[in-house]
């Protein structure tokens, strides 16, 4: 069923985080002694290599919010959630480290957290530091929790950075503060450069500070929200407005010198994308950034990504509907001279048609296996070359964290989710550059999703969803030569990303109910 507009209203204002749960963790499912059914048999999957789709560019997260204080946290503890994180090592049995995200998402702050409770924000987790001082000068040892966790990632090997501001600094606004006043986009056209200016100092005081160059920067985020209710920093834009702010970006990039690329436009849904969606001015944004007769086309300018970014919230149940709409995407995109697309930013979000609500901390399987069902579709329908997940780390009793903690500011427990366990399914193999190649089942089953990559190195993976009750025995073949070995990593209620081998290529897999399974083949 559709979220009623009220309700819609709150929560498209509160997106990147959604409204806290006045509920509890959702009930555990008592222990069922009875028999269990026989597994599904006589499915054979085969992988054929030689057909492909989109190149995958990376799978990512953010340090919103609370990397600002966790970074600051006793060493031993900041990381091991760092390890969770972005570790690509293995124990001596094989067992993953953490997920080996391959992206990892900077918020530069507008400098409410200066502004403390005169910001607006209650919430004190949700304002952030500025390195931009009062006076016009820029102080690089701000955002120092922060800076700690992206250094941590290049230590571990993350190979791309993007940064990414939720609103102008608050010197630029024109309130003063960052949030946006009666829904009316919070900077004029005159600040357009200074903002431009300001990101790309940004970008190269972060490079000179710690040699980390971001890849990326994303100049606007949900654009098409009201921001007015001081729940966090952003402001409404005008995708006339998004494009002077793109212009100005990429010739201050240029005048620096800078390789860094940018990437819009973070639409809060995807509908935006290809429609109105009842926002005019602010939709069918594929036509207005990247037709060559729009008065707001950018797509010429050297520096940005040829590829749009879209929010996966709202319009992920019912499947067979979120199926539609990401076909409808890849579509309209592949007739804008086959333009990319990337699903930037996701967390279990509203009631999603009755599916499974975003109220409530869940470290169980079932969140788990919705998000897999989320990346799928996302990456097998839209086509998508990203996939990012929100807030890495959480404080909150919500869906929204990979990492959950004490929402304590010096030190405290964590807890990993299955979310990031189910992201890591994907995360941890498929690499930057791999190619989604095609994928064909002998018979369907419900419940089982199936789909297929190689990686640069000819590295075959396979990631298999059984979101049912029932175990499912597949036989996956590749259509050309067999993998010589085959490895197997479960996420299920009792396992993260647990590894086994299989006996022999071209054998017989029991994929468990309720798991996400990535087979890994190797020549």
């Amino acid at each position: 069923m559709a979220i009623p507009s009220t309700l819609r209203s709150t929560l498209q204002l509160l997106l990147c985080y959604p409204l806290l749960s006045m509920g509890g963790c959702q009930p555990k499912t008592p222990a069922d002694n009875s028999p269990k059914p026989t597994p599904t048999t006589g499915i054979t999957v085969t992988i054929d290599p030689t057909k492909t789709f989109q190149t995958i560019n990376h799978f990512g997260a953010s340090d919103a919010w609370s990397c600002q204080f966790v970074g600051q946290w006793p060493d031993a503890k900041r990381n091991a959630i760092a390890d969770l994180l972005f570790s690509r090592d293995t124990s001596a049995g094989g067992q993953p480290k953490g997920i080996g995200l391959s992206m990892w998402r900077f918020n530069i702050g507008a400098g409410t957290a200066e502004q403390g409770s005169n910001s607006g924000i209650g919430d004190e987790w949700r304002r952030a530091e500025s390195f931009l001082n009062a006076d016009g000068t820029y102080d690089w040892n701000k955002q120092a929790g922060q800076v700690w966790f992206l250094q941590a990632a290049k230590q571990r090997g993350v190979p791309s950075f993007l940064a990414f501001p939720n609103s102008p600094p608050v010197q630029y606004t024109l309130n003063g503060k960052g949030f946006a006043s009666n829904k009316v986009p919070n900077l004029s056209a005159e600040k357009y450069d200074q903002y431009g200016q300001f990101m790309a100092e940004v970008v190269a005081g972060v490079r000179t500070k710690t040699g980390i160059s971001f890849d990326y920067v994303s100049p606007v985020n949900e654009p098409q929200w009201d921001w007015s209710d001081g729940g966090q920093e952003g402001t409404p834009y005008f995708n006339n407005q998004i494009a002077g702010i793109t212009r100005s970006l990429s010739k201050a990039l240029t005048n620096k010198g800078l390789p860094t690329r940018i990437s819009i436009a973070e639409a809060g849904q995807i509908d935006f994308l290809y429609s109105d969606n009842g926002r005019q001015g602010k939709g069918t944004q594929i036509a207005d950034f990247f037709d060559r007769t729009s008065a707001d086309y950018v797509g010429n300018l050297t520096n940005l990504v040829p590829a749009i970014g879209y929010h996966s919230y709202f319009t992920t149940s019912p499947y067979g509907d979120a199926v539609k709409k990401r076909q409808q995407l890849a579509s309209t995109a592949a007739g804008q001279s086959n333009l990319g697309t990337w699903m930037s930013e996701y967390c279990i979000l509203g009631d999603n048609a009755g599916d499974i609500n975003g109220s409530g901390k869940d470290l169980g399987i079932d969140p788990a296996i919705y998000i897999a069902k989320v990346i799928h579709n996302d990456l097998v329908n839209a086509n998508v070359s990203a996939w990012h997940w929100w807030i890495a780390i959480s404080p909150y009793d919500y869906k929204d964290g990979l990492v959950y903690i004490d929402k304590s500011k010096t030190d405290g427990s964590y807890q990993p989710s299955k979310m990031l366990w189910a992201l890591g399914n994907y995360s941890r193999f498929i690499r930057p550059g791999a190619i989604r190649v095609n994928v064909d089942q002998t018979q369907n089953s419900a419940g089982l999703l199936v789909s297929a990559y190689k990686n640069t190195d000819g590295q075959l993976v396979t990631v298999v969803i059984n979101a049912g009750n029932v175990a499912q025995s597949i036989t996956p073949s590749a259509s050309t030569s067999q993998p010589s070995k085959l490895t197997m990593y479960t996420t299920s209620a009792t396992a993260d990303l647990a590894r086994s081998t299989v006996s022999k290529a071209g054998d017989a897999v029991t994929i468990p109910a309720r798991s996400i399974v990535t087979l890994v083949g190797e020549k």
